[in-house]
C-alpha cells in the first residue's frame, strides 16, 4: 500500500477577538451539549438584517429547542426575536421587510393539540401572532412578491383527529383508543413520521389579510419547495406524480396559477429527479425564479437512471419559465452542486460545491461557462441566502468553529453571528488534518485525522476509526463535536471517506452499488494502516464506531478483520433479509438487490456480518432508538443476540421514544459517556 500523507490544517474563521485568546481547557460532554446550531438564514429585502434559527438543548424540558434571531448586516447587533417554549423555525422576511414570518407549534386558544402553523412577528414590536389555523401542519411556506399571500405546503390532517375536533369533543372513553392502522401503500414506513397512510403534503394559497386558504393541489402525491414568480401570478413547486408515486424517482418541477381552480402544468419532462433525489425533495434544491421571471433554476440528477438519483452528483439546471428545453450548467463538474441561488442581477447562479472534504461557495454564469470558486477549501458552506440588493449571507462551519452566519464581501467572509464564540474561546481543540491514502488498486481515499490537543510527535495513541453514515455523505472540514470529544480524551480519530462517499465524483459514489461492505472495508482499513505506519496509531489499541451506514460498516469491518479491540455500532443493519419490508428502504432493496425470493444470493452476500457472526472477536456496544423506522431496532437486536449467543462481549442500549437520530439531551449525554466508558475500558486499561 502506498501512503500519501498531506497535513493540511483546516482554516479557522475567527468569530471574535476573544477567539485569539489562549485556549484553556479540553472539550467536554457538557460543551458538546452547549453548542448552538445556526441554520435557516434569510436576508431582509433591504439587506440590513439577517434572520436565522438557533437550536440548542433545553435541559429543563430535556428536549431540543429553537428560536429566531436576527443580526444587523454590520454584525454589531444580535437580537433574539422569539423565546417561546415551542420550537420556532424557518424565519422569512416579508417583502416590505416589516414582518418576520416563521413556523411554530405554539399553543393556540382554539386548539387542544397544537399543530405547526405560520406565525407573524412585527419588527416594530409586540408579540408574535398566529396567522394560519389550518387543519394540517404547515411544512413550508413562501411570501408572494407583494406580501399579501403565502404559498403553503400543508400536510393532510389526521382524519380521526380532525373528526374529533369538529365534533368539539375531548379524548374520553373509546376516543382514547387509537384506530387501526390501515396500510395500502408500497412505501409504508418513514422514520419520525411512522406508518405512512394516504395523508399527503399539498400546495395551498393563503390570503394574509383575509386569513383564508385555498387548496391548489390534491391527489396521491406530495408537493414541496414553493417559489413565486416575480409578478406574483404563478407558483413553481416540486412534485412526484404518476400511477404510483412510491415506485419511481421522477420528481418534477410544476407551475400553477396563484388562484383558486388553477391547474398545475408539468415544466420538466426529464425522467430523472428534478428538485428531488430518489425518495424526497432535496433541501434547497427546488425551483427558483430568476429576477426577471423568465427562467427557473433547480437541481436535477445527472441522468434519468435510479443510480444517478441515488448515487449521483446533483447538477444545476435552468429551464424557461414558460416551458422549453432545460440546460444543465454544472453537468461536466462531476461533483455535487447544492442550493442554487440567483444573483441579484440574474446573470449568474451561486451554489454550494461539495468537493474533497470541503464545501465551497461557487458561481456559474446563467448561460453556462466557467465555474468560479468564491470561498477557500478547509471549511463547509452549509446555506446561502441573497437579498434583492445583492447582499450574500452564508452559514459556514470549519473544524474549529460550529456553524455561524457570515457576510460575503468579495471573496472574504465577515462574521455576523457569534452564538458559539464565547464557548470556543475557552477550549483547547484537537488539530484536524487531511490524510490521503492510495489503496492497492490505485484509488485515492481522502480522510481526516483529529489529534489530541496535547499531541506529541513520536508517541503512539489509542485510535478510533469513526465512520460517517449515508453512505451518500462525506467527512468534511466542519466542527465535529464527537470527534473533538474523543480527541480531548486522548484518542487519535480517523475519519475516512470510503468509496460510496460523495465529494469524489459519480463513479466513486457508485462503487458500492449492490456490493456493500466490500470496497468500503478496504478503504477503511487502508486509512488505519496509514496512521499506524506513520507512527501515530497504536496497533494494539484500535477501536471502531459509526452510526447508521457507519454502524453497518462497523459490523462489516469487524466481521472482516479482528484487529479492533472494541467497537460501537449505532443503528446499523447486518441481515438485509430482516430489513426487507421492515424499514423504509424497500425501494433501494428491490432496485439494488432484487426480490429476496429471486435474488437470495445478493442478500446473503451483503449480509455477511450476521451470517458469519462467528468470525467476530471484537467486543461490541450496540445502540439504537426504540422508534427508529430508518434502521429499526430489530437489526441491532439480531447482532446483539448473535454475539451474546457465541460468547463475544456485547451490550445493547435502547433509547426509549427516539427515532434514527438521538435528540433528547439526556440521551445524548448518556450516549457520549457510554462511548468514553466503553472505549476507555477496552483501549486504555492495562
Amino acid at each position: 500500500m502506498h501512503i500519501l500523507l498531506s497535513v493540511c490544517l483546516s482554516a479557522v474563521l475567527l468569530t471574535s477577538a476573544a477567539a485569539d485568546a489562549a485556549p484553556r481547557r479540553p472539550f467536554t460532554i457538557e460543551d458538546m451539549l452547549a453548542i448552538r446550531d445556526v441554520s435557516e438564514i434569510d436576508v431582509s429585502p433591504d439587506g440590513a438584517w439577517v434572520a436565522y434559527t438557533v437550536s440548542s438543548a433545553d435541559f429543563t424540558r430535556d428536549e431540543e429547542a429553537s428560536d429566531i434571531w436576527t443580526s444587523s448586516w454590520d454584525g454589531r447587533q444580535q437580537v433574539q426575536l422569539t423565546t417561546s417554549d415551542a420550537s420556532d423555525s424557518h424565519p422569512r422576511f416579508s417583502p416590505d421587510g416589516r414582518y418576520v414570518a416563521f413556523l411554530s407549534a405554539r399553543d393556540a386558544e382554539d386548539e387542544d393539540e397544537p399543530s405547526t402553523q405560520v406565525w407573524l412577528l412585527d419588527r416594530a414590536g409586540g408579540e408574535a401572532r398566529q396567522v394560519t389555523a389550518l387543519d394540517g401542519d404547515v411544512e413550508d411556506f413562501a411570501w408572494s412578491p407583494d406580501g399579501t399571500r403565502l404559498a403553503l405546503i400543508v400536510k393532510d390532517p389526521d382524519p380521526a383527529a380532525l373528526a374529533l375536533r369538529k365534533r368539539g369533543g375531548t379524548l374520553t372513553g373509546r376516543d382514547k383508543t387509537p384506530p387501526p392502522i390501515v396500510i395500502d401503500r408500497y412505501r409504508f414506513k418513514k422514520d419520525v413520521e411512522g406508518y405512512l397512510g394516504n395523508r399527503r403534503s399539498h400546495l395551498h394559497l393563503f390570503d394574509v389579510t383575509g386569513r383564508s386558504a385555498v387548496q391548489l393541489t390534491t391527489g396521491a402525491f406530495d408537493d414541496g419547495s414553493p417559489s413565486w414568480s416575480p409578478d406574483g401570478g404563478t407558483i413553481a413547486f416540486v412534485s412526484k406524480r404518476g400511477a404510483d408515486a412510491d415506485r419511481h424517482w421522477n420528481w418534477d418541477i410544476y407551475t400553477i396559477g396563484a388562484r383558486a381552480g388553477a391547474t398545475a402544468s408539468l415544466l420538466t419532462p426529464f425522467l430523472g429527479a428534478d428538485g428531488g433525489d430518489y425518495s424526497d425533495p432535496i433541501p434547497g434544491g427546488g425551483p427558483r425564479y430568476s429576477p426577471d421571471g423568465r427562467t427557473i433554476a433547480y437541481l436535477r440528477s445527472l441522468d434519468e437512471s435510479f443510480d444517478s438519483a441515488y448515487f449521483g452528483t446533483s447538477v444545476i439546471a435552468v429551464t424557461p419559465a414558460a416551458a422549453g428545453e432545460a440546460r444543465p450548467l454544472t453537468g461536466t463538474l462531476d461533483r455535487r452542486a447544492l442550493q442554487p441561488r440567483w444573483s441579484a442581477d440574474g446573470r449568474s447562479l451561486y451554489f454550494a460545491l461539495e468537493d474533497d472534504r470541503s464545501v465551497q461557495l461557487a458561481r456559474v454564469p446563467a448561460t453556462g461557462g466557467e465555474i468560479e470558486r468564491l470561498t477557500a477549501r478547509g471549511q463547509v458552506v452549509r446555506e446561502i441566502a441573497i437579498a434583492p440588493g445583492g447582499h450574500v449571507a452564508l452559514v459556514v462551519s470549519n473544524p474549529a468553529q460550529p456553524a455561524e452566519v457570515f457576510a460575503l464581501e468579495g471573496k472574504t467572509l465577515r462574521p455576523l453571528s457569534r452564538q458559539n464564540a464565547a464557548l470556543m474561546a475557552e477550549l483547547s481543540l484537537g488539530a484536524v488534518a487531511e490524510l490521503d491514502v492510495q489503496v492497492p488498486d490505485g484509488t485515492r481515499v481522502g480522510a481526516l485525522t483529529v489529534t489530541p490537543p496535547d499531541f506529541r510527535a513520536g508517541k503512539r495513541y489509542p485510535t478510533l476509526l469513526y465512520i460517517h453514515g449515508g453512505p451518500q455523505a462525506q467527512d468534511q472540514h466542519e466542527f465535529d463535536p464527537t470527534a473533538q470529544l474523543f480527541a480531548a480524551n486522548g484518542y487519535l480519530v480517523v475519519q475516512s471517506n470510503y468509496r460510496g462517499s460523495t465529494g469524489w465524483g459519480y463513479a466513486y459514489s457508485l462503487a458500492l452499488r449492490s456490493d456493500w461492505g466490500h470496497y468500503e472495508v478496504t478503504d477503511l482499513l487502508a486509512s488505519i494502516d496509514a496512521v499506524t505506519a506513520d507512527g501515530r496509531a497504536d496497533p494494539e489499541r484500535l477501536g471502531i464506531l459509526g452510526w447508521s451506514y457507519g454502524g453497518m460498516l462497523t459490523n462489516y469491518t469487524i466481521a472482516s478483520d479482528t484487529r479492533f479491540k472494541a467497537a460501537a455500532s449505532g443503528a446499523g443493519i447486518s441481515n438485509m433479509l430482516a430489513g426487507y419490508g421492515t424499514d423504509q428502504y424497500i425501494f433501494d432493496y428491490e432496485l439494488e438487490l432484487g426480490m429476496p425470493w429471486k435474488s437470495l444470493d445478493n442478500y446473503l452476500k451483503v449480509s455477511y456480518p450476521f451470517f458469519h457472526a462467528d468470525r467476530i472477536r471484537t467486543p461490541v456496544l450496540f445502540m439504537c432508538g426504540e422508534k427508529d423506522f430508518n434502521v429499526p431496532l430489530i437489526n441491532s437486536e439480531q447482532m446483539y443476540q448473535a454475539l451474546r449467543s457465541i460468547g463475544v462481549e456485547t451490550q445493547l442500549v435502547i433509547y426509549p421514544g427516539e427515532f434514527h437520530d438521538i435528540s433528547t439531551p439526556s440521551y445524548l449525554q448518556d450516549q457520549a459517556q457510554r462511548y468514553l466508558d466503553w472505549f476507555g475500558r477496552h483501549l486504555k486499561s492495562p
